[in-house]
């Protein structure tokens, strides 16, 4: 049995970034060389020297969608709030969704729009426990186009309460986002400005994309004492042949893997399960824990993560266990800046 509370950290409240820096590529990255067993400080801006000719850059294209959602309770006026999650194959919508009282199947909620305007109508279908609803929208337009003039920019609770400012619809992407389903930005890859990438790619790292459509339920912390017990949620993901292809050429000429986030190295590993990397579409539930052996991702860059969370299991689990709790205990005393728009870690 693992315990839960081997992977709790203290962190100081004033450490959690509220904003990113003005020039992305500014962030501190703390450098963990997993051979030497060493920790050092650099720069984002430092990659392309840390990295080398023939080295490629695994990066999620997801993005992500205005997938929070304000609104009334259509019967009593009240007020009800939501997190869009994703679409069924009937259409019906599935979110995330609290208000005060109790509220029924049948009923209807009416979302405002970022004018504060009533807009479209949702009807509750289901509720499918846990603060999750089936819900119908009366309306015959496609999700996004609904959630662009409805919905907010789904900030986790740790950067202003969730609330949103106008210049967050271009913080909370990364500049190659590409494909609309994310209700969380892969964050590692808010760190890349155009000019860092290009400037990589004149050096000879390459660059390849894959998809995870980050879900909110990357966020949640585990809930139960033995890691074991954890029921992982799942997120749709993509890699295609013709990145596993590349990715094979780059190992076959002795380039390294370089995962950017945690969300593109559950696509690889999961397209890697039997060993060998292949084409995968589809749902993964995979949860990255000890005795995990990677099978296709080399070195990795990440945020640093919340305690307790999935997300730093898995980073401890790829960095080696006492080489991680050494790195965030540095990160913190020398005051990195942490979560979403905070800071970030290579481990060599």
């Amino acid at each position: 049995m693992t315990n839960i509370d081997q992977y709790d950290y203290h962190l100081p409240s004033e450490l959690i970034a509220q904003q990113p820096l003005e020039k992305r590529s500014d962030a501190r990255l703390l450098v963990v060389d997993r051979q030497a067993g060493e920790i050092s400080h650099q720069h984002i801006r430092d990659l392309p020297e840390l990295l080398g000719a023939g080295d490629c850059l695994v990066l999620n294209n997801t993005k992500v969608v205005p997938a929070r959602l304000m609104g009334r309770r259509s019967m009593t006026g009240g007020r009800w709030q939501g997190l869009f999650v994703e679409t069924d194959p009937s259409g019906h919508w599935l979110v995330l969704a609290k208000t005060r009282g109790k509220i029924q199947p049948g009923e209807r909620v009416t979302l405002e729009n970022r004018e504060a305007q009533e807009d479209v109508e949702l009807e509750l279908i289901a509720n499918l426990g846990g603060g999750q609803w089936a819900v119908r929208p009366l309306t015959e337009e496609s999700p996004f186009d609904v959630l662009q003039r409805v919905g907010r920019v789904p900030l986790p609770h740790y950067i202003r309460g969730g609330e949103m400012m106008p210049e967050d619809w271009q913080q909370y992407q990364t500049v190659f986002a590409e494909s609309p389903g994310a209700v969380a930005a892969p964050t590692a890859g808010l760190h890349f400005t155009h000019e860092l990438l290009n400037k990589m790619a004149a050096q000879g790292v390459q660059r390849e994309f894959v998809t995870l459509h980050v879900g909110m339920g990357t966020f949640r912390p585990i809930g139960v004492d033995n890691i074991e017990e954890h029921q992982m949620h799942s997120e749709f993901g993509e890699i295609t042949q013709e990145t596993v292809d590349k990715l094979a050429q780059v190992k076959a000429n002795g380039g390294r893997v370089v995962s950017v986030g945690t969300t593109a190295t559950r696509v690889l590993e999961t397209a890697a399960a039997d060993g060998t990397l292949k084409p995968w579409c589809g749902k993964t539930n995979l949860f990255i824990r000890p005795p995990y052996q990677f099978k296709a991702v080399d070195v990795l860059l990440t945020n640093f993560h919340l305690p307790k969370s999935t997300l730093l299991i898995l980073v401890r689990t790829f960095g080696g266990d006492d080489l991680i709790r050494q790195a965030y205990r540095e990160a913190i005393r020398e005051e990195y800046r942490f979560y979403s728009y905070g800071d970030a870690m290579l481990i060599l």
